[in-house]
């Protein structure tokens, strides 16, 4: 199933104040673009993030990747979010592997987390500064917006390292798998593209792997690794001065003429036209 896509309309933009009239863009299920940053400040909803219903109440924090399969189902009493939003166009300068290299499989894992009073006083007003920034004369620019959001990245990636991998809940055999999965593509995919790497380093069968990857995440396992490798390329593309050779060599393409097809494949255009784009 193809789910539509949503993106942002400006690099950011921040909300002290996400009401249902704003919710309910969301009510069919879609795909996002962007990455979205959210407190629960009041109330609770019914969220069904990558096809997992969940529960977000207050002092809840929200980490919505680029990919997400999103879809709110409405609330039994007032909600109140406050959040902060970054576009494809802003995402495409920095590298939210590398940034959360330590614990991006966990926020996969666990999109929502419970913060204590501290912690959600600090992204209260956090958001509520980019809020009056993002909405006063002078709009953030491109850069500026994607140093908010390294710096976001830094501050999630803190938290999830501090806490303990499993919250009260006890993780199926397929789940650990994936989690060991992802965990071991961000460590390795800038020299092993190759399915079979992985199964080996998991000690299971490649059919085991592919099927247990299929179940629980709806995605296949090149698709995945492949997923890791274009935010990098991405990234460095639009945010470094680095020539196509360069980047080719850094993740260990055995030519900039493969690379190109292997980016053309993915993306649908060559990586000079992406970084022209």
């Amino acid at each position: 199933m193809e789910f539509p896509h949503v993106d942002l309309p400006v690099d950011l933009i921040a909300w002290t104040d996400v009401t249902e009239d704003i919710l309910n863009i969301y009510k069919q299920s879609c795909r996002l673009k962007a990455c979205i940053f959210a407190l629960c400040t009041e109330g609770s909803i019914t969220v069904s993030i990558n096809l997992m219903d969940t529960e977000i109440k207050q002092g809840d924090f929200i980490i919505l990747l680029p990919g997400t399969i999103i879809q709110f189902h409405g609330q039994k009493e007032k909600v109140r979010i406050c959040s902060a939003g970054f576009s494809e166009h802003c995402l495409n300068g920095v590298n939210i592997i590398q940034s959360t290299m330590s614990s991006y499989s966990k926020i996969i894992e666990a999109p929502v987390i419970p913060l204590n009073e501290t912690v959600a006083s600090y992204f209260r007003d956090y958001f509520a500064l980019l809020a009056r920034i993002s909405t006063g004369p002078y709009m953030p620019k491109t850069r500026m917006a994607q140093n908010v959001l390294d710096t976001l990245l830094y501050g999630v990636n803190e938290l999830y390292s501090s806490r303990p991998d499993s919250q009260n809940r006890i993780k199926s055999r397929k789940e650990e798998i994936c989690r060991e999965f992802i965990q071991l593509v961000i460590e390795n995919y800038t020299t092993e593209r190759r399915a079979q790497f992985y199964a080996a380093k998991l000690g299971i069968s490649l059919q085991h792997l592919s099927t247990t990857i299929k179940q629980v995440t709806g995605k296949n396992v090149l698709d995945l690794i492949a997923h890791v490798v274009i935010i990098d390329i991405k990234a460095k593309l639009k945010s470094t001065d680095m020539t196509i050779q360069e980047i080719a060599y850094s993740l260990n393409f055995p030519s900039a003429s493969f690379f190109g097809k292997y980016f053309k494949r993915h993306l649908g255009m060559s990586p000079l036209e992406y970084r022209n784009s």
